[in-house]
């Protein structure tokens, strides 16, 4: 088991790297646009994947070929042809597949009955495998290529190509220029539009108490979505930098699969996987930042002192528990962090931490089969809750509340849950916000909370001014 070939490059912003790629299918950016306490060390970009799989409805396309079948299990039995060696104390992605896991595969691994309507028809899955990475260690000011050679196996080949790779990557390196600035174009509130009225959404969420109160449920998700135009004159990549700009986040994403492309400023690790050890970091409740210090300071205090938000995150870190308990050792599941405030741009958020050890005879999907979709945007009991979901929620979610990240070669794993995203598609632009429902919610404060997480979404495509 080789490992990659490496070579330290100078670092710089990635962003400006990643806009010479950005028109490129397959191209990708786990992008790290906040720096944080215990995430958000190191960014990513992924280009030219040697092969691609994509999945909708149960039909495969893996490159040119097309079959029906599980794509968990052609991931896992794919993955295991291209083992590589970790190179320690580097950034941890040095090659391997990435892309994103739709909310829509839970077919794949439950039987929900869903009379939703799939407008947007976005893949359940696109994944590239990749032989080139670009890593950037925001800590440390450093930067890397790596390059496996893959998907050539014969050692010499596969050194060759990997020789031949690097050296094709720097010399695009040498072609990277300052970027513009932001684009000014933007939408009419007027133009986006919602697939709930006010008046639906909040009796969604009274039918999701009743649920609770009749006890089919403890807690659930209902989440609205928002869809409008891309303006002619503007583009998704330039949409995306006002995002970061507006609302920058730890598991910030950009990547593109045929016409299909994700821009994301996810603030929720969903599952990281390290040499066996599991990490989740569920968010669950909000409340939006405050206008001055103080009330800033007042709305954090109101929402560390809620016994409603601190319900809704116990529940949530209850069901992962259980989730990894399926995959993880005897008592080696435990919480690490519970309700410990964190702050973003547009709001305070109560996150947990839980962790736990892989089975040593599993790996990576295995871990996604036990775990998907993330408690934190389902409910509990799950598959209940999801099965109200698939009731109450007029149109499918596609990526929305699946999952961004990558599957190293190594067996590593780190992923985002998809909140705070724009979903995109042949100019069509999708964005969606919600929140957990408990027995003593309130449906207009749920449905304010809602429009608070999708604020800087809105705003992205309204506002002239991208520096708030």
């Amino acid at each position: 088991m080789l490992p990659p070939l490496i070579q330290e490059i100078p670092y710089q912003d990635p962003l400006p790297v990643f806009a010479c790629f950005v028109q490129e299918s397959g191209a990708l950016f786990l992008d790290s646009a906040q720096l944080r306490e215990q995430c958000g060390r190191y960014s990513f970009i992924a280009l030219d994947p040697f092969m691609t799989l994509q999945s909708k409805n149960g039909m495969i396309t893996f490159n040119d070929q097309q079959f029906s079948g599980d794509p968990f299990a052609v991931l896992a039995d794919n993955l295991t042809k291209f083992p590589l060696a970790t190179v320690t104390d580097l950034p941890p992605f040095q090659g391997g597949i990435a892309g994103f896991f739709s909310y829509d595969l839970y077919p794949h691994l439950e039987k929900i009955n869903s009379q939703q309507i799939d407008d947007m028809d976005f893949p359940d899955l696109a994944l590239g495998f990749y032989d080139l990475v670009i890593a950037f260690d925001h800590v440390e000011c450093k930067a890397w290529i790596f390059s496996s050679g893959y998907p050539l196996q014969e050692k010499s080949l596969r050194e060759t190509r990997a020789k031949e790779r690097l050296s094709w990557l720097q010399h695009k390196l040498t072609q990277i220029s300052d970027l513009s600035s932001v684009s000014s174009v933007t939408l009419n509130e007027s133009d986006i539009h919602a697939n709930f009225t006010a008046q639906d959404y909040q009796a969604g969420v009274q039918r999701m108490i009743d649920y609770i109160l009749a006890g089919d449920i403890f807690e659930a998700n209902l989440t609205q979505r928002f869809k409008t135009r891309m303006p002619d004159d503007l583009q998704p990549f330039d949409l995306y930098r006002r995002l970061r700009l507006l609302n920058p986040a730890p598991f910030a994403a950009y990547l593109q699969f045929d016409d299909t492309i994700l821009a994301s400023a996810s603030p929720e690790r969903f599952l990281r996987l390290t040499q066996g050890f599991v990490e989740t970091r569920p968010i669950k409740g909000t409340r939006p930042r405050g206008k001055t210090a103080t009330e800033d300071a007042m709305l954090a205090n109101e929402l560390m002192n809620s016994e409603k938000d601190y319900a809704e995150n116990i529940m949530i870190v209850d069901l992962l528990r259980n989730d990894l308990s399926r995959v993880c050792k005897d008592h080696s599941v435990v919480v690490n962090q519970l309700c410990g405030l964190e702050s973003y741009a547009t709001v305070h958020h109560l996150v947990s931490k839980i962790s736990g050890q892989l089975y040593d005879h599993l790996h990576a999907v295995d871990l996604l089969r036990a775990t998907f979709p993330g408690g934190s945007i389902t409910g509990a009991p799950k598959i209940r809750a999801m099965e109200i979901i698939a009731d109450l929620e007029p149109t499918r979610r596609g990526p929305y509340c699946g999952s961004i990240g990558y599957i190293g070669f190594n067996g590593d794993m780190d992923s985002s849950i998809v909140i705070r995203t724009y979903a995109i598609k042949n100019r069509d632009i999708t964005f969606q916000a919600g929140g957990a429902v408990v027995a003593d919610s309130n449906p207009r404060a749920e449905y304010d909370e809602a429009l608070t997480k999708a604020s800087a979404l809105r705003n992205a495509l309204i506002s002239h001014d991208f520096t708030h």
